[in-house]
């Protein structure tokens, strides 16, 4: 079957209607009409495994529901209407649309251009899974309102400036799928990259192709999955005198053997690979040179890749973590698919961690990159020694405060989205813990527990800012502002929702996030508004000056924030 270009691993994210208490219960005549035929089951296993396997099994609820029983308790018809047009039926005031966006926050955009054929061998695939037992299995009350302050409005608006607009690469869903800003500080030249595998230097309201990066590397691939691809860029801090540019994307699974390999009874979903470029004239307006691989990672998921790679911007030439490589790695999706050992390795292991590496060393195993001396774990047998800190779900961004300190951001499960101070050698959590609460990573993954009593004697670190899922459901990290009008405060938001969030760290606790209006062109809007779309998809930028960009990947507009 020849599968049309998809844009949106949340397929089927919320048909699961049978989760809702308020919706029909099992019934023997639903999916009555849905074909048993074993070829369109074979060839619903390779759909589901392409769109929807990152976000949902059989077993347990992962991102996304769990799915078994689904054909078996909703309309056929139904099913069909709302993959081809969510928005719709949210619009026509759906029941069990308007409980679902409710109970998930987001909602997946439309389907139209799958053909009938392919939605009924996705729902012959679904037809084979009898509906699971749920029952509660828990010995201690789960927690069903983790943070029950709402977040409030800090009184301030954040005026927008249009910058640019990405190149549509996609004809149908996201229009780009750009995914990190960020500038080179030599020459403060500002670059963009999109998923599918270019690099773009912004200039002057236009992007210019950097980084043919998709066709350098035969092997890539940027689907399935809403974060495969091109991941994440990062210049050298003396790119204008050794032109090297770091660089990480995903390939075939076995493209070639891993430098960290998942066991022999887990199958691999794909590798991500960390590249350096050494381009020939630092200065040139498209690359032109040599490339050398650093390191490749087996992942087991199309989830919680490798997200962000970052130098520390703080650092100066004789500093020891000037030119050291921070990589942000998540748990390649490893708890949800029902593999949580992978991330519950405690530092044995990488998946879960952010690493840190000078990649102009060659103390590593194969020489191709090295281990600072100063790393917390050098010379352990036991932890691997290029952990820099461990325990995280998907640490997606990474950036500097004006003291110094390491920020990141961390996606949560169900519940919890948090943002990390990071120190050396900690453990903050994952998979025992989301947020400041207890998670049982081998039973239901929707639920989080009061800590224990002896939660002091685990030594886990816990988040500076942490917010629950009826106010978002995944954090875009973002930067401390150096302008005028937000000076010293760390600038945030939510990816689906498109919240934009405030928050002061300098206090030693927790710290309180408060909201920020939007305006565009000096009238009060939301980035629903601007978009029109439900799914915002935001992300953040920073150029060399220090100013904040905001974008988002759903319309590929990019904007700067008025504050200096």
């Amino acid at each position: 079957m020849q599968l049309k270009h998809r844009n949106n691993i949340f397929l089927i994210l919320i048909l699961s209607s049978y989760v809702l208490g308020c919706l029909p219960k099992e019934n023997s005549g639903f999916g009555s009409n849905i074909s048993t035929d074993s070829q369109k089951i074979s060839a619903g296993r390779k759909s589901f495994d392409l769109l929807c396997s990152s976000c949902h099994d059989f077993e347990q609820d992962a991102i996304g529901p769990n799915l078994s029983g689904l054909t078996h308790s909703v309309e056929t018809s139904w099913i069909k209407n709302f993959i081809a047009d969510p928005p719709k039926m949210i619009e026509a005031n759906d029941m069990r649309a308007l409980a679902l966006i409710k109970k998930y926050k987001v909602l997946m955009p439309n389907f139209k251009y799958l053909s009938g054929l392919e939605v009924d061998e996705i729902l012959s695939y679904l037809h084979t899974f009898e509906k699971m037992d749920t029952a509660e299995t828990d010995s201690v009350t789960s927690v069903q309102n983790p943070i029950k302050d709402t977040i409030s409005y800090a009184g301030f608006t954040a005026h927008l400036e249009f910058i640019a607009q990405a190149p549509a690469l996609n004809n149908e869903g996201p229009l780009t799928r750009i995914n990190k800003l960020s500038c080179e500080n030599g020459s403060g030249r500002l670059f963009v990259n999109d998923l599918s595998g270019f690099l773009y230097e912004l200039k002057n309201g236009k992007t210019d192709l950097y980084l043919p990066l998709k066709e350098l590397r035969p092997d890539f691939i940027d689907r399935p999955g809403m974060g495969t691809g091109f991941g994440s860029f990062a210049f050298h801090p003396e790119f204008t005198e050794n032109g090297l540019l770091y660089t990480t994307h995903t390939e075939t699974a076995g493209s070639k053997l891993a430098d960290f390999t998942l066991p022999d009874s887990v199958k691999v979903k794909f590798q991500w690979v960390v590249t350096e470029w050494k381009l020939k004239q630092p200065d040139a307006l498209k690359f032109s040179g040599s490339q050398k691989e650093l390191m490749r990672f087996d992942f087991i998921a199309s989830s919680h890749g490798l997200q962000e790679i970052t130098f520390n911007s703080n650092a100066q030439k004789g500093d020891s973590d000037f030119g050291m490589l921070y990589i942000g790695l998540g748990d390649g999706g490893s708890v949800q698919v029902g593999y949580p050992e992978i991330a519950d390795h405690h530092g044995s292991d990488i998946w879960g961690s952010i690493l840190r590496i000078d990649p102009l060393g060659n103390n590593s195993v194969k020489k191709n990159y090295g281990i600072p001396d100063d790393n917390p774990f050098v010379g352990s047998t036991v932890i691997k020694n290029e952990i820099w800190a461990y325990g995280f779900r998907n640490p997606n961004r990474i950036t500097w405060d004006n003291s110094g300190r390491m920020l990141a951001s961390d996606i949560g499960q169900a519940n919890i989205e948090e943002l990390n101070i990071i120190e050396a050698g900690k453990f903050y959590g994952w998979p025992i813990r989301e947020g400041t609460f207890m998670f049982n990573p081998y039973g239901d993954l929707n639920k989080i527990y009061p800590l224990p009593k002896n939660d002091t004697n685990i030594s886990i670190t816990y988040p500076m800012i942490q917010y629950d899922h009826d106010e978002g459901s995944a954090i875009s990290g973002g930067f401390v502002s150096h302008g005028k009008l937000f000076k010293g405060n760390y600038i945030f938001g939510d990816i689906p929702t498109g919240r934009l969030f405030i928050s002061d760290l300098t206090s030693s606790k927790t710290s309180e996030i408060e909201e920020l209006n939007i305006a565009f062109d000096d009238k009060e809007t939301t980035f629903h508004e601007l978009l029109g779309s439900v799914r915002v998809d935001l992300k953040f930028g920073k150029n060399c000056r220090d100013e904040i960009y905001v974008f988002t990947k759903t319309d590929g507009r990019i904007y700067r924030l008025k504050e200096f």
